[in-house]
């Protein structure tokens, strides 16, 4: 085994070993209530502070596969020298920002030394700190060497890191900022972080207020403080470790024994076994990789026309962000400080109405060309049925717990976690617990680090947007020019539609969520509501040209050019953009049910 390998698969193992405590640790709690209320004492300080861990140590390993989440445009480069220019921009703008980020940082550590705070299980708050300033500076070195494949470009962009912090002696202009503010937005629209954008801008305003740089990393540490985060890495590794087993081939042959007697069962199936997956992994993105290469043969030898079949497996893809347990309205719950379990329980129908009309032009297309349908057959129902009963039990099983309040969300997630792992590797055996694990795991911990590292970034630049009473400006700007709320709800889809194609949806809900929560509460939209109109709106984003991103995953994917499922996928565009109007328009959609039960 060389030392890279070796190195490799004990960075594996260490963050085997931190998801494991950060699933033990609420299971515990869980598991002990009925025993005369046993838990760990300081329970809560633990989770979130192996979550503070997972945050940077994650970004490390974001850094080094290339992980970090980046706004669509960047694809659109062209290989060969343009790409290894915008590359090194990108790369050294980065770089930049995260050396200032470490020094802000290590100020912080210093600060909290002097004050002597410990936790409440006796370890130093600078201790625990530590890890910011010293997974900002890995980063760091990553960004610099991946800014170029030669010495003299990587001395080049070290060089550029070290001379970002001469700005400190200059006095901050208006115009100065205004210009690094711009090379900051190019450098993002070449492919660098969005999170090195959110806190480079962050720098640049509490520079420009003379206000010193310790104060974006002082409001990153604010991201221990979130009692529902934790849920968020235990959710990512749950999706990921089913995306490595034998899960989707199962769920498509249970939903084509269940819906493959009906007028255009086939078209039906895909919809809901990609609506399934995306609630359990969270993302389309997983699911159009799982499953794309899956249910487009499947599409096409049942007869369906090329275009329609590329068009249903890109749209399918978004499917499922509304429904339990997705973890894109785990993280606005977070964000928007709004009940998850309201926010699931508001988006079934709306999510169940999305999913109907996709699988209704599915039928359509079926009975319009003629697609003969399938007898229906029970003993193969029930044998598919039971062959995928471990994988359909755990939504099940999560809004039994979490629905009746026997479990918090985080006491869930937990659960879901070790559960799937139990599937996966001890009742399916898809997967080896000592040779399969700790990869699965390392992927997940490249997600888990660029959507934490986003959203700690991201409060620097809230708490000056908030300082600056940016969001009261924007209110008053917005209510000057629009009085009516339904031609605000117009004004809100089309802006989200159109920023939701170009940033990925995790980015989408920490940058936007800030700036648009205010504003619906000055219309008078119910905060629930607002909530799943942003995610159905994002949803929709994923589909709309030229940078959508299930259209940069399906064109990668299934080996098309983008411009082709640009035409593929304008009826599903305009079927769910009918349904996102109702979902808008129809409050009853969505609260209507929190309403009758009495929680809205």
């Amino acid at each position: 085994m060389t030392l890279r390998s070796l190195g490799r698969r004990t960075g594996e193992w260490f963050l085997l070993a931190l998801f494991l405590l950060l699933t033990g640790i609420p299971l515990v709690d869980f598991l002990g209530r009925p025993l005369a209320g046993f838990h760990i004492p300081g329970s809560a300080t633990y989770t979130q502070q192996l979550t503070f861990f997972l945050a940077f140590i994650g970004g490390f390993v974001a850094a080094l596969a290339g992980r970090h989440l980046t706004l669509s445009t960047a694809n659109l480069l062209p290989e060969g020298r343009s790409r290894r220019v915008a590359e090194f921009l990108s790369c050294s703008t980065a770089a930049c920002v995260t050396s200032v980020l470490t020094y802000a940082s290590v100020a912080v550590v210093l600060a909290e030394r002097m004050q002597g705070q410990k936790l409440s299980f006796g370890l130093p708050v600078w201790v625990s700190e530590s890890v910011m300033p010293l997974g900002l500076g890995l980063i760091t070195i990553v960004f610099i060497f991946r800014a170029s494949s030669g010495t003299i470009g990587r001395a080049c962009a070290a060089a550029l890191a070290g001379a970002v912090f001469a700005l400190g002696a200059l006095t901050p202009t208006g115009s100065l900022v205004w210009a690094l503010a711009v090379l900051l937005l190019l450098a993002t629209l070449l492919g660098s972080p969005i999170f090195a954008a959110m806190s480079g801008l962050g720098l640049l305003l509490f520079w420009w207020e003379s206000t010193p740089v310790s104060a974006v990393a002082a409001e990153i540490y604010r991201l221990v403080g979130s009692p529902t985060l934790p849920a968020i890495p235990l959710l990512t590794a749950t999706g990921f470790i089913l995306a490595e087993t034998a899960a989707p081939q199962r769920l498509v042959n249970f939903f084509r024994a269940m819906l493959g007697f009906m007028p255009g069962g086939v078209a039906v199936l895909v919809a809901a076994v990609c609506a399934v997956f995306t609630a359990l992994t969270g993302g389309s993105g997983v699911t159009i990789i799982a499953l794309g290469g899956l249910v487009y043969p499947i599409l096409l030898a049942d007869g369906y026309p090329e275009r329609f079949s590329l068009g249903l497996v890109t749209a399918a893809g978004s499917l499922g962000l509304l429904f339990p347990p997705c973890l894109a309205v785990i993280l606005y719950s977070v964000v928007a400080n709004v009940p998850a379990d309201q926010l699931f329980l508001a988006g079934m129908l709306p999510g169940v109405l999305l999913l109907v009309l996709v699988a209704a032009y599915g039928i359509r297309v079926s009975i319009k060309i003629g697609i003969p349908r399938q007898s229906f057959n029970s003993g193969e129902f029930l044998s598919a049925a039971w062959t995928a009963k471990w994988e359909l039990s755990i939504p099940v099983a999560m809004m039994l717990l979490f629905g009746t309040g026997r479990a918090s969300l985080l006491e869930t997630a937990a659960f879901a976690c070790a559960y799937t792992i139990v599937i996966a590797c001890f009742i399916h055996r898809d997967l080896h617990p000592v040779r399969d694990l700790p990869p699965a795991i390392m992927k997940a911990t490249a997600l888990v680090g660029a959507v934490l590292l986003l959203l700690s970034c991201a409060m620097g630049l809230t708490s000056y947007l908030v300082d600056a009473q940016i969001p009261d400006q924007l209110l008053r700007a917005v209510k000057e020019r629009i009085e009516s709320p339904l031609v605000f709800l117009l004004t809100l889809n089309v802006v989200l539609l159109v920023l939701g194609s170009i940033l990925e949806i995790f980015s989408a809900i920490i940058v936007l969520t800030p700036l648009v929560i205010p504003l619906g509460t000055a219309f008078g939209v119910h905060p629930v509501h607002l909530g799943i109109i942003f995610l159905a709106n994002l949803e929709l984003g994923f589909l709309f040209p030229p940078v959508g991103l299930n259209l940069l995953l399906s064109s990668s994917r299934l080996g098309k050019p983008m411009a082709s499922l640009y035409r593929d996928v304008v009826p599903f565009l305009l079927i769910l953009g009918f349904g996102v109007l109702l979902i808008t328009y129809i409050p009853a959609l969505s609260v209507g049910f929190l309403q009758l039960i009495g929680r809205g």
